[in-house]
C-alpha cells in the first residue's frame, strides 16, 4: 500500500517548498529510486531550473515531460503536469498540486511538501483527509 508523507515547513514560502521537493527528489535518486514530481506548469518551469541550482555541487538528472514522453525518459527524476509515467514502476511521487492525483496509488510513496501559506495549507489538509479516509498510512514531519 502507498505510504504518504507530509513535510510541513513553518514558513510561508513557495520557494522553500520547491527547494524541499528538490532535496527529497535528490535523496530518493541517490537511493536509486525513480521520482515523478507532479506540479502545475509554472512550478514545473521553476523546478526544472532549481534542480540544477538548489544546492552547490548537486546534480539531479531530470526532464520535464508531458504524457507519453514520460514512458521513454531515462532520467531518474521527471517533472510532469498531467499524467504519470506509463507502465514503468516508480517509487516516489512528489505532489505539488492542490489535488490528489488520480494515479497516486501506483507509487510506493507519496510526498506532500507543505508550506505555511494559508491557501496551500488548507488544500493540504483536504489531501490529508482524502488519504486518511481511504486508509493510507500517513506520516507528518514538521521541519
Amino acid at each position: 500500500m502507498t505510504r504518504v508523507d507530509f513535510y510541513v515547513l513553518g514558513q510561508d514560502s513557495d520557494q522553500a517548498r520547491l527547494v524541499l521537493a528538490c532535496r527529497i527528489a535528490e535523496k530518493a535518486m541517490l537511493r536509486d529510486q525513480r521520482v515523478f514530481i507532479h506540479s502545475d506548469p509554472a512550478d514545473a518551469r521553476r523546478l526544472d531550473e532549481l534542480l540544477w541550482t538548489f544546492s552547490q555541487g548537486s546534480f539531479v538528472p531530470h526532464r520535464v515531460v508531458a504524457g507519453a514522453d514520460a514512458a521513454a525518459a531515462p532520467e531518474p527524476v521527471l517533472i510532469g503536469t498531467g499524467e504519470c509515467p506509463a507502465a514503468e514502476h516508480w517509487e516516489v511521487l512528489i505532489n505539488l498540486a492542490d489535488e490528489v492525483p488520480e494515479f497516486f496509488s501506483r507509487y510506493e510513496r507519496v510526498v506532500e511538501p507543505v508550506d505555511a501559506n494559508p491557501v496551500r495549507r488548507q488544500a493540504s489538509r483536504e489531501r490529508y483527509k482524502f488519504y486518511r479516509d481511504r486508509g493510507y498510512p500517513l506520516s507528518t514531519h514538521q521541519l
